[in-house]
């Protein structure tokens, strides 16, 4: 048995009409057969083996507006079409089902960000059904995550990428798998590709309950000045500016450059006094529509002041207020800087060759307070988490269209390298962000090889399979500059991991597609964790499973729904807060996810989604199972309206329902239900944009921990809720003007 290349009937190219760059994920439909293709990176469509005769084809994609063309496939040569797609509102008619596209709505596009109300590129991973977000230290720090039954905390258990570079941090001195999005400028990026579960071959550590791929615009449409104020100090400045001219475009060749600035107080009694900069250069350049080159720099750094978690207890008694702090010294700063470059070739046989090169380097300095006064009542328990990394990375890729037994065949084969370098990793004692003790001293270093080998093959165009292969390998070592009898100076450690993956999908109609899931992916722990002589499940385990269903019962109705499963072997993680390991045993997810979208005329429409999940600790005693904050009922939704060319406005809720804050649910962590409102006007070159938050202006809990801490003057400590505010009604005004 061996794979053969097809014989191409009809092969196209899908540009952008205002960018002249490839749409990359566009849908063609071959109209009146059950044939559906999408477009690669360079914007190319093919179909194989087609009867001679007349077809005609339909284009779409997010944010566009559809084209259908015509074409005559004869035995001679393969029939070309260029296609270039204008701007456009999205249609949910436009949106297909099928075996080839296994999940067409889990896209986020440019089209959705304008209308949701953000304050940073973090905030984008709201749209994700069932996520849920914290920010408990500041507005400079990494939000905490929760999604399918986890306290995800900064990263742990899922995957985020930036343009192919890594968010996640590994050995962080605050947490493993630490994620800060805060270096994106939310205006560049052009959409944002996200799953859930351990299903996807190229995703690797983290990859648990999902992953998210953030991509920045490959070219400007125009340019533009964004300014922005809003409650309690608010302003923010953006431009984006096209360095080349139309003349360069037309020969598919573009670069820009985008700046952002921010600060702002808070809602809080103490100010936050964050400082953010943003600055943004991306080239995109195509040779002979046979090579693609993409390269970007940034640069980034914030400052920030927190107010940090307090004790219930404190607001009662009248101590401070719910906005208010018990350590004025908390906050931190960090800076990122990236630069990537990356060649992708299409060869012989339209197979795509591509490699990519990044290096990172990064700086991170925190002070926080937990639990105020309980360890050293005199000088209270303040410490700094400190560490300068440098990360250098490749990963290259070979993909490959060929028949097997007459049947279509994608062949997708990676590798990668990435590697770590963090020195001075610290944890310290402090007070008023002065040095009281050392704690932690020590240099990281951490390699994590792997590859990948996934194969789908289209059975028929309603069933396709996919099955796919991953090997990670990770080198571990740790350096302690404060060597004890019980440590020593340098630890070393290694371990593999092979990840196996199978996905199915069958469209039982034009309209209904079910499609089954399964495959394991795994987390790292830290490498302070790793290199220990007693170390055990170093990469533990991720085993899930999908069971879902895709329906188009109307042009305009699209739901998704899916029962899932995901075991986990062990949530062994290091807790950067306090220097130490906490162990725990085995955990299994059970849940529903559900969404609906419904367009209800040409500019209306509203959307829902649903998510419920079940975690619980396995092998643990009776009434002691539930998984700290971990959600078990979580919601969104809301309608939007945007008309052709002037207004555009949404109305939307965040619903999140109470949920266990330590293992045998004594306390509680609080949800709540929030409402928030998108409103813009266009006119000539000049946009103005409201957007406000907790319309309702409820109180509410972001964050929320089953924490022991002592206030000063106390005699002993006390565990209950410690908590940091959610923002109460927030209103924020913008004006945009394009040239």
């Amino acid at each position: 048995m061996s794979a053969t290349a097809h014989k191409i009937s009809i092969k196209g190219v899908v540009y952008g009409k205002n960018t002249n760059t490839p749409l990359s994920g566009a849908t063609v439909k071959l109209l009146h057969t059950p044939k559906v293709s999408t477009t690669d990176n360079f914007g190319v469509y093919i179909f194989t083996d087609l009867a001679d005769g007349p077809y005609e084809l339909q284009i779409s994609y997010l944010g566009y507006e559809q084209s259908r063309a015509s074409v005559e496939v004869n035995q001679a040569a393969p029939a070309k079409v260029v296609t270039h797609l204008a701007t456009g509102n999205l249609q949910l008619s436009e949106v297909a089902v099928s075996a080839a596209q296994d999940k067409p709505l889990n896209i986020i596009s440019a089209v959705d960000l304008q209308m949701r109300p953000i304050q940073n590129s973090q905030e984008i991973l709201r749209f994700i059904p069932g996520l849920v977000m914290a920010q408990h230290a500041g507005g400079g720090k990494a939000e905490q995550i929760f999604l399918r039954g986890f306290d995800i905390d900064h990263g742990t258990d899922i995957n985020l990428t930036a343009d192919g570079m890594p968010v996640n941090m590994v050995s962080h001195a605050h947490g493993q798998g630490y994620s800060d999005l805060h270096f994106l400028i939310p205006e560049t990026i052009q959409a944002v590709d996200f799953g859930k579960g351990p299903y996807q071959a190229n995703k690797g550590n983290f990859a648990t309950a999902g992953y998210a791929d953030f991509r920045t615009r490959t070219a400007l449409d125009r340019n533009s000045i964004k300014l922005e104020a809003g409650r309690f100090d608010n302003y923010r400045a953006v431009g984006m500016f096209n360095l080349l001219g139309p003349a360069a475009r037309q020969n598919h060749q573009n670069a820009y450059v985008a700046a952002e600035y921010l600060f702002s107080n808070g809602y809080f009694d103490l100010p936050q006094n964050l400082d953010r900069l943003n600055i943004f250069g991306r080239y995109q350049g195509i040779i002979n529509d046979k090579t693609i080159i993409n390269a970007s720099l940034s640069a980034f750094r914030s400052n920030w002041g927190a107010s940090g978690q307090i004790p219930e207890r404190a607001v009662s008694q009248g101590l401070i207020s719910r906005f208010g702090a018990i350590d004025s010294s908390e906050g931190g700063n960090t800076a990122r800087y990236n630069a990537t470059i990356s060649l992708e070739k299409m060869l012989a046989h339209e197979a795509v060759l591509k490699n990519q090169v990044y290096l990172i380097k990064y700086d991170f300095n925190l002070y926080s307070n937990f639990t105020l006064f309980l360890n050293d009542p005199v000088n209270g328990d303040e410490i700094r988490q400190r560490e300068n990394r440098t990360i250098y990375g490749y990963q290259g890729s070979y993909e490959k269209e060929l028949t097997l037994l007459g049947k279509p065949l994608r062949s997708d084969i990676g590798i990668g390298l990435r590697y770590d370098d963090v020195n001075g990793s610290e944890l310290s004692r402090t007070r008023n962000r002065a040095f009281v003790a050392p704690a932690q001293l020590g240099n990281t270093n951490e390699a994590n090889a792997f590859a990948y080998w996934s194969e789908t093959w289209e059975l028929s165009p309603r069933l396709s399979v996919n099955a796919a292969l991953r090997f990670d390998q990770f080198y571990f070592k740790y350096r302690n500059l404060l060597p004890t009898d019980t440590l020593a100076a340098v630890l070393k450690a290694k371990r593999n991991r092979l990840s196996p993956k199978l996905n199915i999908s069958y469209a039982l109609s034009p309209t209904v597609q079910v499609y089954l899931n399964t495959g394991q992916g795994f987390h790292s722990n830290d490498t302070r964790v790793s290199v220990l002589p007693n170390a055990r499940e170093i990469l533990p385990k991720a085993t899930g499973t999908d069971l879902g269903v895709t329906l188009k019962p109307t042009n305009r109705l699209f739901v998704n729904a899916a029962l899932w499963f995901l075991d986990l072997e062990q949530e062994l993680v290091y807790v950067g807060d306090e220097g130490i390991v906490e162990p725990s045993g085995k955990t299994r997810r059970y849940g529903l996810d559900f969404s609906a979208r419904y367009q209800f005329t040409d500019n209306l429409f509203g959307d829902a989604d649903v998510n419920l999940a079940k975690p619980r600790a396995r092998d643990t005693e009776a009434g002691a199972y539930y998984i700290p904050l971990a959600p078990t009922a979580t919601s969104t939704g809301g309608f939007t309206y945007q008309s052709p060319n002037k207004f555009r406005g949404s109305l939307r809720y965040r619903y999140v329902g109470d949920r266990s804050a330590n293992e045998d649910y004594s306390l509680t962590a609080d949800g709540y239900f929030l409402l928030d409102a998108v409103a813009a006007y266009t006119f000539k070159k000049l946009e103005f944009k409201l957007s406000a938050e907790n319309l309702l202006n409820q109180e509410w809990k972001e964050a929320q921990f089953e924490t022991e801490s002592r206030l000063r003057g106390e005699a002993e400590g006390l565990t209950e809720i410690n908590f940091t505010p959610g923002t109460p009604f927030f209103i924020k005004a913008g004006i945009t003007y394009n040239f």
